[in-house]
């Protein structure tokens, strides 16, 4: 595919490789061309994704053949690609093993049946692409093994290998026949320079450890009849993107990927939302895994701790609080899309909504048995000040706008929804706190909301107190009980959003860009997370078929291995932004449990609303 003058690799023919302490991006024509060490939020090892080769990448693939299948082994990331050609087939097995060491990406590649011809390129290059490493040559005489060794700075890598590529113009290059009945391993792993190199694995036996952990982790998902699939691949997905060190949720692996083919809305998601980690908290309890909600429970107490009247909208991965947005010059981008950035400058922003996530998913946590500590509830109540303090302020909203701040109806709603839920612990939970100070908010909000977000003329609630216009967002007021599923109101919006952002497609836009309320050029496509929550209004509003509909479409742009990016355009139908992203994927979770609530195959979540 041809994108702004550069070839570049659809973002749906990549697969997602994760160790739960960083990931890579595999292609379709199997080249490793995305991978950050140490961490998610890390500078880059191979960054072709967003350049080309010469900005490093790891590719292990035949010279001639196509793929003929391609999936994951079992619930794992333990990714197979069968290849195919005229000569033969060869079976190649990518994974990043689950163990206490480093990361590292081993690849397996064996002859199932005649022969073909393989090409193996190195490329390293740190720091996003600018840094060639020194690499040589290294015989350890004790394990008598040989290996490629990449140093610079801080960085290192080394390469085991069967067999090993040989430097050319800075890249390693090799090509080897591989027959029925052989087979060549590799591992790239990386460290820090001031250490010793690691020593080699046995890639089979990782390779059993690794996809056996996968699987006993999801032996617990409950079954999900029509759309198991779908819901495990993207429970799985929240897992992958999960630090397990530090409980910290990253929304995407990437940075970057354009929501807008050569448009500049690229952004760095490779940090933790709190946002979106509250909302994956929230279906990841529903699912049964509350080990993870109070994992991640416990980094968000240490993100915030000690400064919580500046509670910001995203933190590193181990809870870092400085994020700044810069810009790379020397990467081309994606399909040349630019800039690409890292770090992200809404960091500094003020967004109303976050809070009353957060408090939402910390009160289904105590509604199904967790049990606050010595700090959590203090913390909460802290938060439910910083709301009341914050009521008479503008914000840049959920969708992180770049225009000047506005009162924006989601956001609003959201803070209500942090005071009801601070009322709800006292009243229904016993912890300590000024419920009618609370109560007294919580209601004057409720009716300035009634007041100046809703229009009547037009049945429909708006985007901001002072505008027409409708956004995809206001979906989610059902969802946290400010008005019913099928309140005249609700369905106002909901018949606004279906004429104004819903395509001649079925899929959904956040809001309309060319409005020019987000001060950027206008441009994006489909919104994935806008079309979940109208299937999940679908759903509990008496359009079960319609939601079905809907999910079954959704359903068709996934990738064949079960991954989804932030947008979709339905016009050439491709994926566009960071992927895959975890919004996305919790939204899929949502839509197909509202439609088995509906259907009366799923017990149906607790309702809130106003008395």
């Amino acid at each position: 595919m041809r994108l702004g003058g550069a070839m570049a690799t659809l973002i749906e023919d990549y697969a997602l490789l994760s160790d739960q302490r960083t990931a890579a991006l595999v292609s379709l024509r199997g080249s490793v061309d995305w991978l950050c060490f140490p961490r998610f939020d890390s500078g880059s090892v191979f960054a072709a994704l967003l350049g080309t080769k010469e900005n490093g990448r790891w590719l292990l693939a035949p010279t001639e053949g196509e793929v003929l299948s391609r999936n994951y082994l079992d619930s794992s990331f333990v990714l197979r690609t069968l290849w195919g050609s005229k000569t033969g087939q060869v079976l190649v097995t990518d994974f990043m093993p689950m163990g206490d060491g480093g990361s590292s990406i081993m690849r397996r590649v064996e002859g199932l049946s005649g022969s073909m011809k393989f090409e193996h390129e190195l490329v390293i290059r740190y720091d996003y692409g600018q840094v060639l490493p020194w690499v040589r040559r290294n015989f350890d005489p004790e394990r008598g093994t040989e290996s490629l060794v990449a140093v610079a700075g801080p960085h290192a890598a080394v390469l085991y290998g069967t067999r090993l590529p040989k430097p050319k113009h800075h890249t390693h290059r090799d090509e080897f026949e591989v027959r029925a009945g052989e087979s060549y391993d590799f591992e790239f792993a990386c460290y820090a320079g001031h250490v010793e190199i690691p020593a080699p694995n046995d890639i089979g036996m990782a390779m059993t450890q690794t996809a056996r952990q996968w699987r006993d982790w999801a032996a617990d998902i409950p079954p999900h009849g029509d759309h198991e699939a779908l819901v495990r691949r993207s429970l799985l997905v929240l897992k992958g993107l999960t630090h397990r060190d530090t409980g910290g949720i990253v929304a995407a692996p990437t940075t970057s990927l354009p929501e807008f083919f050569g448009g500049e809305r690229n952004w760095d998601y490779r940090f933790c939302w709190l946002r979106d980690a509250a909302l994956t908290l929230q279906v990841m309890m529903t699912h049964g895994y509350e080990q993870e909600a109070l994992q991640w429970r416990d980094w968000l107490l240490r993100a915030i701790a000690g400064d919580h009247h500046t509670v910001q909208v995203m933190y590193g991965v181990g809870g870092e609080r400085e994020l700044p947005e810069r810009i790379l010059q020397h990467l081309p981008g994606y399909g040349g899309a630019k800039p690409v950035r890292t770090g992200n400058a809404a960091v500094y922003q003020y967004q109303g909504d976050v809070v009353g996530e957060v408090m939402v998913a910390l009160d289904e946590l105590r509604t199904m048995g967790g049990r606050e500590d010595h700090f959590s509830w203090p913390l909460q109540k802290a938060m439910i000040a910083e709301v009341i303090a914050n009521l008479g302020r503008k914000d840049h909203g959920l969708w992180e706008m770049r225009g000047e701040p506005q009162y924006f109806t989601h956001s609003r709603v959201m803070m209500w929804a942090a005071l009801e839920a601070g009322v709800r612990a006292v009243r229904h939970h016993g912890q300590t706190g000024d419920m009618k100070k609370w109560e007294a908010a919580r209601d004057a909000l409720r009716a300035e909301i009634l007041e100046k977000g809703y229009n009547e003329e037009l049945n429909s609630f708006t985007q901001t107190y002072d505008t027409t216009e409708v956004d995809a967002s206001l979906l989610v007021l059902a969802q946290v009980g400010f008005v019913d599923y099928g309140d005249p109101r609700m369905l106002g919006t909901v018949a606004r959003i279906e004429s104004e952002l819903l395509g001649r497609h079925g899929f959904v836009r956040r809001y309309r860009t060319e409005a020019g309320t987000d001060g950027l050029p206008p441009g994006e496509y489909t919104f994935m997370v806008c079309t979940c929550w109208l299937i999940e209004q679908y759903a509990h509003s008496g359009r079960l078929d319609d939601a079905r509909r809907l999910l079954a479409k959704l359903a068709g742009i996934v990738n064949e291995v079960g991954l989804v990016a932030e947008e979709f355009d339905p016009d050439t139908g491709h994926m566009a932004g960071n992927f895959p992203q975890a919004l996305s994927h919790l939204g899929l979770i949502r839509a197909a449990d509202a439609i088995e609530e509906a259907a009366g195959a799923r017990p149906a979540r607790p309702r809130r609303g106003p008395k």
